[in-house]
């Protein structure tokens, strides 16, 4: 079993950044696609960018493509999301998920393909 836990996420305002980790805890992720999903009030959970296991492979929504930036360390066994510019559309719930990779490069934007989630955390950006 992987659990997953999130930090970093807090109140800013509009055109701030935050920094988003993930860590699994009992396990290390290396064999895991990684990916980062939010979930604003009254809405449905939203894909916002994935990463593959060799880290060389990235996707993003197009609603944060150029401003969120999702890496991973493998040394540090963590999944990190950068977040600039933020607007206050971006306010939401930010969960972390893994799923067991098909291949090193491969990575996944889909909710039910992962398999693992963490609990969240708030992100709230003021105007």
């Amino acid at each position: 079993q992987v659990q997953l836990v999130e930090s970093g996420g807090g109140l800013v305002q509009a055109g701030d950044s935050l920094r988003l980790s993930c860590a699994p805890s009992g396990r290390t992720f290396s064999t895991y696609n990684m990916g980062w999903f939010r979930q604003a009030p009254g809405r449905e959970r939203e894909f916002v960018a994935a990463i593959s296991v060799s880290g060389g492979y990235t996707y993003y929504a197009d609603s944060v493509k150029g401003r969120f930036t999702i890496s991973r360390d493998s040394a540090k066994n963590t999944v990190y999301l950068q977040m600039n510019s933020l607007k206050p559309e971006d306010t939401a719930v930010y969960f972390c998920a893994a799923r067991q990779a098909a291949n090193i490069n491969s990575y996944a934007y889909r909710a039910y393909d992962y398999k693992y989630w963490g609990q969240g955390t708030q992100v709230t950006v003021s105007s």
